[in-house]
């Protein structure tokens, strides 16, 4: 079968439309909209706004450059915590890894503001080497950044934001949300399908060989202390995710995919990730990166039709996590 080789879309195009529908339905979404000193736009989503899971899903797709669908349902496959969701992205490597990712280091030493951004004006930006390898570019006049936080950076940080993306101030979006409010629960468990994308860039599968994908996986219980909210919110990935991945080439390619794509597969699997980085002296960067990554995978071969299933769920961590 042909491969597609047409262009990728905009994201921050497709993102511009979402965030415009949430503008227009703050009040119902119990999200708040204000214009920052600098002219940008503000976007609470569930700092001091109540927001929801519907906000949270609606950030999610924002995230995704348009170029995915986030559903909320109550099949997340873990009996005791049932609510979960499911993303899929028709064009996986664009939208989670060229817009999703939270890959944009945002800092400034004179107001000791650092945050990581995500979202599509990262693809305007392409601050990072990142870009290097996904071949992608976007050209956008408004540019849209998620920050997972209590709040939004102040004006000097905007401009920077804004001036990066090549856009004007007033056309900058900035929607945040907090790890342990409920749409920061919900956008980082839709996150489940861009884990597993990352990993596979990690392990140097070929990206293009990557055309489709959808993950599922359950939304923590929000909780106000950060450390257990960024606790829940990583094990609903890596001990409740699960992803199905379509790609194309070798059978023996798509098997090693599958076999190394599970979190299991890291040593510092097994126990409730809060644990983990407490026991890493609360440093990220002495934790094994390739823990990051859903529960299950199945890796199906469409050169082939034949799939590849590793990993499985642990009900047990993630029920030691969340209650």
């Amino acid at each position: 079968m042909q491969k597609y080789n047409g262009p990728a879309p905009s994201v921050s195009s497709r993102a511009a439309k979402l965030v415009e529908g949430i503008v227009a339905d703050a009040d119902a979404l119990r999200c708040s909209v204000t214009t920052g000193e600098a002219g940008e736009r503000l976007i609470d989503m569930g700092a001091k706004a109540p927001g929801g899971l519907e906000a949270g899903r609606r950030l999610a797709e924002v995230c995704l450059g348009g170029l995915g669908t986030v559903t909320v349902h109550n099949d997340s496959g873990l009996k005791r915590w049932p609510l979960g969701i499911t993303v899929h992205a028709a064009n996986p490597v664009v939208a989670c890894l060229g817009s999703q990712y939270a890959g944009w280091q945002i800092t400034e030493q004179e107001s000791g503001f650092f945050a990581l951004g995500s979202g599509p004006a990262r693809a305007l930006s392409r601050v990072e080497a990142l870009y290097k390898d996904l071949n992608y570019v976007d050209h956008y006049s408004k540019a849209a950044l998620v920050i997972e936080g209590d709040k939004a950076p102040p004006a000097s940080v905007a401009r920077s934001i804004a001036a990066a993306c090549g856009v004007q101030p007033s056309n900058l979006t900035i929607l945040f949300a907090p790890t342990g409010c409920i749409a920061g629960s919900v956008q980082i468990a839709a996150r489940v399908l861009e884990v597993a994308l990352h990993k596979a860039h990690e392990l140097h599968f070929p990206l293009e060989h990557i055309e489709d994908g959808i993950g599922t996986a359950p939304i923590a219980p929000p909780v106000p202390d950060f450390m257990r909210a960024m606790g829940r919110t990583n094990d609903a990935v890596i001990y409740g995710g699960r992803v199905q991945l379509f790609v194309r080439g070798s059978n023996d390619a798509a098997e090693q995919l599958a076999k190394q794509l599970p979190s299991s597969t890291c040593a510092a699997y097994g126990e409730p990730f809060a644990d983990i980085f407490a026991a890493a002296g609360g440093d990220f960067y002495k934790i094994d990166p390739m823990l990051f990554s859903p529960a299950q995978v199945i890796v199906s071969n469409l050169d082939t039709g034949t799939s590849f299933h590793a990993g499985e769920l642990a009900p047990d961590v993630v029920d030691k996590s969340f209650r």
